[in-house]
């Protein structure tokens, strides 16, 4: 399994290595709604919600769907702008500017990507457009709660309001602990992206790709990228560019946006903090044995980010429910997966803290 980016015809040119401020935005966001997914960042996340305005909280939970899972290609609007050749901008300011140049119907579809499951790599009818696929968002947002339901529901009524709250938003998250912490960052960030800069340069794509990731593999015969990934995907370069965007708040993410007809873009982390220390032999051998199969292993990539009822498990898996059941089953034995009820729906989602114990290797595998 893997995501795969074929780069035919792409130039040297082409390929840039730039930071940008909504991106990492985006990820402090996530790291703030899931500290789980990032063991290292406990001191600043418990420091940033100690100090954060009531309001600013409720409006964070409002939308946590478009950065709870990992984070919305909201955050990466230079990614779709048309041509596929546009970079992330120098201020928060330029990024929400580019967010401004996506269609309704690109930023309806990336910021439902977690609820309708929309088809990602290949395209597909807008829920602007196509009223099955609106009722099915809806329907998918209500399993999430009410407060999705509602924000789901204005999103596809009133696209431009909705532009509007989270321009606004960003501001507000940047006026009370962004900005702080991006003053800190970019020097980071700027550093790395000039070391990658010159491997592009002196060495090749190649070599770059390698230091950002030994999951980043590229080959040059088939011209085609590939990212060792708990997932399936592809894109293409065409005749746009890509993309290496580094992010001081991702590990263990590596993430692809290799959304239909936008640009290629890695986003990938510059440090990699130490996990705590395995639990029991006991434990290990019990819940390593839960996770040896490959199914149970793929469900585990999806319950990371978000929860899922069976039935959608099963759709996703091309699975009866009764064989997921028997699948969640085991890991609910091993004590991975808990299980809440939201009004008719039951949810099931991976305890990442308890996963976070069998070790930096099967927790970045899936978190990738």
């Amino acid at each position: 399994m893997s995501v795969r980016i074929d780069i035919t015809g792409l130039r040297p040119e082409r390929v840039a290595v730039v930071p940008s401020p909504l991106a990492e935005l985006g990820m402090a966001l996530h790291a703030l709604s899931e500290p789980g997914h990032h063991p290292g960042l406990q001191g600043w996340v418990t420091g940033v919600t100690a100090r954060l305005d009531s309001h600013l909280a409720d409006r964070m939970c409002e939308a946590d769907f478009l950065w709870r899972t990992t984070f919305s290609d909201l955050f990466m609007p230079f990614a779709g702008v048309p041509g596929r050749s546009t970079l992330p901008g120098a201020t928060l300011a330029d990024d929400l500017d580019l967010l401004d140049k996506l269609s309704d119907e690109q930023f309806v579809d990336a910021a439902l990507e977690f609820t309708c499951a929309l088809p990602y790599s290949t395209g597909g009818v807008s829920a602007l457009d196509d009223a099955e696929v609106r009722r099915r968002a809806l329907d998918l947002a209500a399993a999430r709660g009410p407060q999705q339901l509602r924000f789901s529901e204005r999103l596809l009524a009133d696209p431009p309001r909705i532009r509007d709250w989270l321009r606004q938003f960003a501001r507000d998250c940047d006026e009370a602990f962004f900005a702080e912490a991006w003053s800190r960052l970019r020097h980071q960030l700027a550093a790395d992206a000039r070391r990658k800069t010159d491997l592009l340069r002196h060495k090749g794509l190649a070599e770059a790709l390698a230091a950002v990731s030994p999951a980043v593999t590229l080959d040059e015969g088939a011209a085609r990228i590939t990212v060792d990934k708990l997932g399936d995907g592809r894109s293409a370069t065409a005749d746009g560019g890509l993309l290496l965007v580094p992010t001081s708040l991702g590990w263990p993410h590596l993430m692809v946006l290799h959304r239909h007809d936008w640009q290629p873009v890695l986003h990938y982390p510059v440090g990699s903090p130490e996990l705590a220390s395995p639990p029991s032999v006991e434990q290990l051998t019990m819940r390593m044995t839960a996770l040896s199969h490959p199914v149970r292993m793929r469900i585990c990539r999806y319950l990371a980010r978000s929860a899922y009822t069976t039935g959608e498990l099963a759709q996703v898996h091309g699975m009866t429910a009764p064989e997921i059941s028997r699948h969640l089953g085991v890991l609910k034995k091993a004590g991975l997966v808990t299980t809440r009820r939201r009004g008719r729906y039951v949810l099931h989602q991976l305890d990442v803290t308890v996963v976070a114990r069998l070790g930096s290797d099967f927790l970045e595998g899936i978190l990738r």
